[in-house]
């Protein structure tokens, strides 16, 4: 990573920082109303980007281009899952989002675990683990 993605990251992060107080119940549901990607999946059928090639970060880039709650996404998935996070988020892919979880947390006090299952949305990419709820 070079200093210029570090000072992208860290500007990144203090957007975030604004969301800090907006619970993780209302964000789920501003990305469930809102989020490009789940207008694309209540299609019948699989999502279309489901299969295409190219990288996650390319990926992050078609998907999520243009679309209104990228923040809020991105903060959900960091509550929800810190650096055990997979697919693409908030437009940023897996080791983008890797590299931003510091960042994120200096700023916003953010967990230093994740807290998976702390939203029941029904929109969640994962099960909670063993003794999670």
């Amino acid at each position: 990573m070079t200093a210029s993605d570090d000072r992208v990251l860290a500007g990144i992060a203090r957007q975030l920082a604004q969301l800090r107080r907006v619970p993780a119940d209302v964000l789920a549901k501003i990305v469930a109303d809102d989020g490009a990607c789940m207008q694309v999946i209540a299609e019948n059928g699989p999502p279309r980007w489901l299969h295409q090639a190219g990288s996650d970060r390319e990926l992050a880039a078609r998907l999520c281009a243009g679309c209104p709650v990228q923040l809020e996404c991105l903060e959900l998935e960091l509550r929800m899952f810190g650096e055990q996070t997979v697919g693409v988020w908030g437009a940023l892919g897996e080791d983008d989002r890797r590299a931003l979880v510091p960042h994120w947390r200096r700023l916003t006090n953010g967990p230093s675990r994740p807290v998976a299952g702390e939203v029941r949305s029904g929109r969640e990419h994962r099960e909670p683990g063993r003794g999670e709820r």
